[in-house]
């Protein structure tokens, strides 16, 4: 499980970011959408690495084969 930390700007704001996958961070005018947006971000960003032949940091297993 990825952890995602969120916090408060002083604009308003909420930041969410998951330490786990650098770069990988979302701004929302409310927790819920910052957390919506880095969820997605964080759905995206291993598949765009592979594809770029870039690393990618060692992921929980999501799926398994039957």
């Amino acid at each position: 499980m990825l952890k995602v930390e969120i916090e408060q700007e002083v604009d308003g704001r909420f930041i969410a970011e998951i330490p786990d996958l650098p770069g990988v961070m979302a701004y929302g005018q409310s927790r819920e959408e910052a957390l919506a947006k880095v969820e997605a971000i964080a759905l995206r960003t291993p598949a765009d690495r592979l594809e770029q032949g870039e690393p990618t940091p060692e992921l929980p297993q999501i799926f398994s084969a039957a």
